[in-house]
């Protein structure tokens, strides 16, 4: 059986690449060293490096490279170091070329056989997975709410990649929920041989505290197990992190997001 964090790597690895590589303008770049993702956006919620495999003699020039790449076509990226991620240095090593950490957030994991309960369905939601382009544009609509303005570049990644979401075989499957007629909630499952993970779990504001964040939890790894799967890994904000734990899951390292200064 894979460690968690192995799994949680490749999952990732599907979440950051699988629509990219298929999107016209985008280009993905897997090698033993590094994973290199852009969307062909200039926007860095799509735009990723990750599962660095770097050694200390070719690592500041593999990073230079990358920089290279971006800033040529104009266009922002995250780099996400994770636990399994090489050299034990890495951070460091991107601090002294330049970037800033943005952001750190827990990795954690759960046995689907041991997963919590909660209410699927509080104060009348009704969760369903996205089978049309009307609720693949909810979900864009929810996530490009994290920003304010709501971010034009989130709504036209998932306009493009719809096709795609939209594929019976597709990998990153979406949900949202819905008051009524009204979408407030979403969540992504990301399905891989190692583990399912979990991302885009989102709330608007004017709909959180209420259980929703906990439903869009639990529906994706229910229907996950159903279907024989066995672990599930997802990365957890502070906000979110009781949620989870309430859940089930726990944590096994930490994975931290680094950028370039803007401007």
């Amino acid at each position: 059986m894979r460690r968690p964090e192995t799994a949680a790597e490749e999952n990732l690895v599907a979440h950051m690449t699988w629509v990219q590589c298929r999107l016209s303008g985008g280009q993905v770049e897997v090698d033993d060293e590094l994973v290199v993702s852009d969307s062909g956006l200039a926007c860095d919620s799509f735009n990723f490096v990750c599962r660095a495999r770097l050694s200390n003699e070719v690592g500041r020039e593999r990073i230079a490279r990358v920089v290279r790449h971006f800033t040529g076509v104009g266009r922002p990226f995250s780099w996400w170091l994770g636990p399994t991620d090489e050299p034990e240095e890495l951070g460091a090593i991107l601090l002294d070329s330049g970037f800033e950490a943005a952001e750190s957030e827990v990795a954690m994991a759960v046995e689907l056989s041991r997963l919590g309960s909660a209410d699927l369905s509080p104060h009348g939601l009704r969760v369903e997975r996205a089978t049309t382009p009307a609720q693949v544009r909810d979900f864009a609509r929810i996530n490009a709410a994290n920003w304010n303005p709501p971010d034009k570049m989130v709504l036209r990644f998932y306009d493009l990649a719809t096709p795609l979401l939209l594929r019976p075989h597709c990998p990153l499957r979406l949900y949202v929920g819905y008051l009524g007629d009204e979408a407030v909630a979403t969540a992504e499952l990301t399905v891989c041989t190692g583990a399912v993970g979990l991302y885009n779990i989102s709330t608007l504001v004017t709909s959180r505290r209420k259980g929703f964040g906990s439903a869009l939890t639990l529906r994706p790894l229910l229907d996950a197990r159903t279907e024989g799967h066995h672990t599930a890994v997802l990365q957890a904000s502070a906000d979110g992190q009781g949620v989870y734990a309430r859940l089930g899951f726990e944590e096994t390292g930490r994975y931290t997001e680094y950028q370039l200064p803007r401007g």
